[in-house]
């Protein structure tokens, strides 16, 4: 039975609110309420119970085992059956393991995680005719959220934050947040109020994940000394932010359909002289669309891809490519780009479009303090980025791409050398005993010899330490002992 609200309250109201304005419910929808068993969906769970006979829509609940908190996982599994039982609601209970799929996927947990979720909530709406899933983010979430986009540099779309209502990406279903207006602390008060358990997650103590410390340090320090209502001024941005992205989309969808040559399930073909004497916003916005809808998101898709494709497109080059995450290769020949998902993994950084003639080079550089040095390479117009990150705050460093690479800092030694390619050159590579010639490592690695001065070669002490784009020395690799580690990447300009 739904929980009995005792008189007024403020989270009751603002959910109610919440559904009213969004058009979140209509009367006879389906709804499948996503519950973890944390105090979000639980509050969620029993105030979407309460509603129900007033918006008359159907209820279930679903709850996946993500497999990652050994008997923690189990038992929440347990208490969100008992919950269901205690509401004479359906229930759907996954399991799935998260760590196979983000082995196999070549994600972190946090994305693995997501992926099997959603996946899973969408299955479940399906097969069991659910057409709205319902989820317990909430205002605090979105401004956690909002803050860890922009601090990965995130354009407008990612600083719009959590939308309160969606299109599921693989079923029918519309995902609704009815808490987004609410904050944590209405949630926590009203399930006190209402003597509701819970579970506690306690991985939502762990400091070395990014979304902790954003949630237990900085949010806590933006309110006491620079904005105590931080949360609610994050989200009124948000909202402003995602009505004129909502409004800008539409635009550039027009622009995208005007620009097309042919379209398939995996490839989309747009005429370069079309979009080319576009302002450059539109430019990154059409290519940000397009390659949306031939990869089905924009996760790992960086500023600097975006601008990669912008010189592809710019290029007085007739006949060139770029190799994007996730499959991803955009081609252009003549007056067409092509953007594409290719079915094999692309193993290289392509370097070939950076440009048409590469002269021998040398830079020195420095080992970065606290902040980030990055040098521009103006012979291969490329830029290579050297940041510190604290080796507990270091994740799935075995999925990165292969212009990314990470080093023990106490082996670096300033100053650093970064140049071009030179005869006779040879280094430790990583997993090997001995040394190798450069020349070798291309030849084993298939680099055409017109292709080898465009991989950069990053030195300390006099010592090759890597390859750009492709592997590492064996003396800097990551150890057990490691505390601090150098990362690098290289980027197009």
């Amino acid at each position: 039975m739904p929980v009995l609200l005792k008189g007024y309250n403020k989270l009751f109201f603002t959910v109610k609110k919440t559904i009213t304005t969004y058009r979140m419910f209509q009367p006879g929808d389906s709804v499948l309420i996503c519950v973890s068993g944390g105090p979000d969906s639980v509050a969620l769970l029993h105030i979407l119970s309460s509603l129900a006979p007033e918006f008359s829509f159907r209820l279930g609940i679903a709850h996946l085992n993500h497999c990652l908190r050994d008997n923690d996982s189990d038992n929440d599994a347990e208490f969100v059956a008992s919950l269901a039982e205690l509401l004479n609601l359906t229930c759907y209970i996954g399991k799935k393991d998260v760590y196979a799929y983000q082995r196999e996927h070549k994600l972190s947990v946090e994305e693995a995680a997501r992926h099997v979720r959603y996946a899973f909530y969408d299955d479940i709406a399906k097969k069991n005719g659910f057409n709205k899933i319902a989820l317990g983010h909430h205002s605090d979430d979105n401004a956690e959220l909002m803050l860890m986009y922009l601090f990965r540099g995130s354009g407008p779309l990612g600083i719009a934050g959590i939308p309160p209502v969606r299109n599921s990406k693989h079923s029918d279903s519309q995902i609704v947040r009815p808490l987004i207006n609410a904050t944590r602390s209405e949630i926590i008060d009203f399930l006190k109020t209402e003597k509701l358990q819970y579970v506690f997650d306690k991985s939502n103590s762990d400091m070395k994940h990014l979304r902790n410390r954003v949630r237990h340090e900085l949010i806590p320090l933006l309110k006491n000394s620079y904005n105590p209502r931080i949360v609610e001024t994050l989200n009124r941005f948000a909202l402003i932010i995602r009505s004129e992205e909502k409004w800008i989309d539409g635009k550039i969808i027009s622009l995208l359909d005007d620009s097309v040559v042919s379209i398939k399930t995996d490839e989309i073909v747009v005429s370069v002289s079309k979009i080319s004497g576009m302002d450059s916003a539109a430019q990154r916005r059409i290519l940000r669309k397009a390659i949306a809808t031939v990869k089905g998101d924009l996760r790992r898709i960086a500023f600097s891809h975006i601008n990669s494709a912008i010189i592809l497109l710019k290029s007085r080059r007739l006949s060139a490519s770029i190799d994007l995450p996730d499959r991803i290769r955009i081609s252009r020949d003549k007056d067409f780009l092509c953007i594409k998902k290719e079915k094999k993994n692309l193993r290289h950084l392509s370097l070939k479009a950076a440009c048409t003639k590469t002269f021998p080079f040398e830079y020195t550089l420095t080992k970065p303090g606290h902040e980030p040095e990055s040098i521009f390479i103006k012979e291969i117009n490329m830029f290579l980025k050297l940041s510190q990150i604290l080796i507990n705050e270091l994740n799935n460093m075995q999925y990165a791409e292969h212009n990314i690479a990470f080093f023990d800092m106490a082996d670096i030694v300033s100053p650093l050398t970064l140049r071009s390619f030179i005869p006779g050159d040879f280094f430790q590579p990583l997993g090997m005993s001995g040394t190798q010639k450069l020349k070798n490592f291309f030849i084993n690695n298939k680099i055409p010899a017109s292709d080898r001065s465009r991989y950069p070669v990053l030195l300390s002490k006099g010592r090759i330490i890597w390859i750009a784009g492709l592997r590492i020395a064996d003396s800097v690799k990551i150890k057990p002992s490691t505390k601090i580690v150098l990362k690098a990447e290289l980027m197009l300009a």
